[in-house]
């Protein structure tokens, strides 16, 4: 089986070298591996990283260097879906690290009868400091991220999405491409389009690849805000297409803005207990983060944490929710 190994990237020469170690690692035979690389209009060494690693590997089938100009992330994977070669193609993120036997795993499982596979989704952080293993903690958490089974689920299964999955031909001949117009939820819209095609979408827990966390609070709070913002928006695109944890934010965000205006008018109970309840669970969650891991100050921050994080998603959806009457989607 050819295997096309799809990366879009923007600005991503920190991780790129790293990530090109990883594909160049890779157990399954390079000559039955096409890489296919899109820089999405990149303003720094992105593709010329990119032209570097196909200058200097020739032991793959193929390597393109492709752009899209239109720089969302959809956009350029429907690049490669229109010029890959192989009999399946793999999508594998920039910002991710995949170990060496990730190709020929997913290989084992499509060739095994399964259209579509992923697996395990551990994330990593580029350097071990207090505060960023902190970040980790908060991203890893149930409480802090989500229960979508690919992060932590142990046994093989059907499941609604995966990270970096695999996908047979076919699933994309008959499904079409990505929504242009969808900035964060393009990948649960597709997904939701593979499985009403009557494909399942396996889960193979002996697949693993690693999603780097954000280096920073700042950046990490864009990203949820930012995911916040499409889930809403997504509602007039493909509401089928996600589920009501989406929204469990959005839900707490509304919560704060009643019970206080509640609590301004003289009803302060609901406030009382909305609040007493949150951060029971936020110091309850914190600790069984931190449980068997090594203790440091930073990780007093983590209920606060979890706080900036559920509030930065939920704003998110509440704006998006604004903006949904107004936003001009193209069925």
């Amino acid at each position: 089986m050819i295997i096309s190994v799809g990366v879009v990237a923007y600005n991503e020469q920190n991780t790129l070298p790293k990530l090109f170690e990883c594909i160049k690692a890779q157990t399954y035979p390079h000559d039955k591996m096409e890489i296919v690389l899109v820089d999405s209009m990149s303003k720094d060494d992105t593709k010329s990283l990119m032209e570097k690693f196909k200058k200097e590997n020739k032991d793959f089938c193929n390597i393109q260097v492709l752009d899209n100009p239109q720089k969302k992330l959809a956009g350029g994977w429907n690049v490669i879906l229109k010029n890959y070669h192989g009999d399946a193609v793999v999508r594998i993120d920039a910002h991710a690290e995949i170990p060496e036997d990730f190709v020929e795993k997913n290989v084992k499982v499509l060739e095994s009868g399964e259209y579509v596979s992923g697996g395990l989704r551990p994330n990593i952080i580029d350097e071990s400091t207090p505060w960023k293993e902190t970040l980790l903690l908060a991203e890893q958490s149930m409480f802090g991220s989500s229960i979508a089974p690919y992060r932590r689920s142990e046994k093989k299964t059907y499941v609604k999405s995966v990270f970096h999955g695999a996908y047979k031909r076919e699933v994309f001949d008959k499904v079409g491409f990505f929504n242009e117009q969808l900035g964060r939820t393009e990948d649960n819209e597709i997904n939701y389009r593979i499985r009403e095609a009557g494909y399942k979408i396996c889960y193979s827990p002996d697949i693993v690849s690693y999603q780097h966390t954000r280096n920073s609070l700042k950046a990490m709070l864009k990203q949820k805000y930012g995911n916040g913002y499409w889930v809403a928006l997504t509602l007039k695109a493909c509401p089928k297409c996600l589920s009501v944890y989406h929204f469990v934010p959005l839900c707490f965000v509304l919560g704060i803005i009643g019970t206080s205006i509640l609590a301004a008018f003289g009803f302060p109970i609901l406030a009382y207990l909305m609040w007493g309840l949150y951060w029971l669970v936020a110091v309850g969650m914190s600790l069984l983060s931190v449980k068997g891991e090594k203790k440091t100050w930073c990780q007093l921050a983590l209920p606060f944490l979890f706080f900036l994080l559920h509030i930065s998603y939920g704003i998110g959806s509440f704006v998006g929710m604004i903006k949904l009457p107004f936003w001009k989607y193209k069925r």
